[in-house]
């Protein structure tokens, strides 16, 4: 996803990041849900939070929005606390569920929530820029889930933001209204909006991220692009056709972790694929040498582990 100059009131380029926290820590009686985490977002970011189930990524957001006051630590958006950034319409965020009335129509909706603000987009410019103007007079209780989180993503839009926070916004839905969804999301970040988004799905920060924070047992266990993240996790695949491989040779390689024969094509994953690849092309008649690296589900589960907590 690209970022062009940023256009929203709250982007100015000598302004503070978006996100500044330091030495998060929450506390659930003998838990520690957020363990120690700095984090520096910068203006027109999108980044994807992801973890495990229970990791911290939800309490860390309330903690972002002052949702929840941590135990130790400080946030600040926009140079300010969360409470002032939000006052002023710098920040919104859209929650999993929660906070519509179903027997309001969704233009009505919008209606009241700009009158909310002391300054606020258009109607009309929120409904188009969450590709919702066709059910405009449709009651609420009428849409479906998909349509529902394109109206509070409307409503996020109203204070024209700069910093839009979202908690697993497309769970729930099914494949197509995801993808509507996180069309509208994309297209409003090509602006230079801030966007920082938990989900659990990997293709999702995969597509649309810009910079992944992978959080387990309330720490950030890894931080950076997608390649970067893929990159931390050790090991690539290397595969070859290779009649008659010897696998004993093979296994006998610095680094390799496992080797596998299906016929006359082996499948090697290794630290260091360039040994391997060395020495398929120089000692052996191994032709069509592909490497590939960890997918990012791959990498999510090596750098997170598989343990379900409690948080």
């Amino acid at each position: 996803m690209t970022n062009p100059a940023p256009v929203s009131r709250a982007m100015d380029t000598a302004a503070p990041p978006a996100i500044s926290a330091r030495g998060l820590v929450k506390r659930f009686g003998g838990f520690t849900a957020v363990d120690g985490v700095d984090l520096h977002i910068e203006q027109g970011e999108v980044v994807a939070f992801l973890g495990p189930n229970g990791a911290g990524k939800t309490t860390t957001i309330d903690l972002l929005l002052g949702l929840s006051q941590p135990d130790q630590g400080s946030v600040e958006l926009f140079g300010e606390t969360p409470r002032a950034a939000i006052g002023r319409g710098l920040v919104s965020a859209v929650m999993q569920t929660g906070g519509l009335l179903n027997d309001v129509t969704v233009r009505d909706t919008l209606r009241m929530t700009a009158s909310l603000f002391a300054h606020s987009t258009s109607v009309d410019s929120a409904l188009q820029r969450a590709g919702i103007s066709e059910i405009a007079d449709r009651k609420v209780g009428k849409c479906s889930g998909g349509q529902q989180q394109r109206l509070r993503f409307a409503m996020a839009l109203l204070s024209d933001p700069g910093l839009i926070v979202l908690d697993e916004p497309t769970t729930g839905m099914d494949v197509e209204g995801r993808h509507s969804f996180w069309q509208a999301i994309h297209t409003d970040a090509q602006r230079g909006r801030t966007v920082v988004f938990a989900t659990h799905y990997l293709e999702e920060a995969d597509r649309y991220a810009n910079r992944i924070i992978l959080i387990r047992k309330g720490q950030i266990v890894a931080d950076g692009t997608t390649a970067e993240i893929k990159a931390m996790a050790s090991g690539r695949t290397i595969e070859a056709e290779l009649p008659g491989a010897d696998r004993a040779s093979l296994a006998a390689l610095p680094g390799i972790d496992s080797v596998e024969v299906q016929g006359n094509r082996v499948i090697i994953r290794a630290a260091d694929s360039d040994i391997v690849a060395r020495h398929l092309l120089t000692q052996t008649e191994a032709r069509d040498v592909t490497i590939t690296s960890q997918n990012l589900e791959q990498a999510f589960l090596a750098l997170t582990g598989d343990e379900q907590q409690e948080a």
